[in-house]
């Protein structure tokens, strides 16, 4: 599932850029995909580390242009 959601961490330094994805995951259902832009070099540390410990998968990380561009699918809801 894919959307065209889209979150501009720019200028924001770290811890902020994990914090605001924190705060979008609560927006989002299990499945969904968005992408975060992020000026900040630590991002692409943090974002992998963040997705390890969260249970969110990183689909995609591109550091090749002046922005680093993470895209990010939220971990399916456990049902009970």
């Amino acid at each position: 599932m894919t959307t065209e959601r889209q979150v501009d961490l720019t200028g924001l330094k770290c811890p902020m850029p994990i914090v605001q994805l924190t705060k979008l995951m609560k927006e989002l259902r299990g499945g969904e995909e968005f992408t975060a832009i992020a000026s900040d070099p630590a991002f692409c540390l943090d974002v992998k580390s963040w997705c390890n410990k969260t249970g969110h998968e990183l689909v995609r990380l591109d550091s090749s242009s002046e922005h680093l561009v993470a895209v990010i699918r939220k971990r399916k809801e456990e049902s009970n």
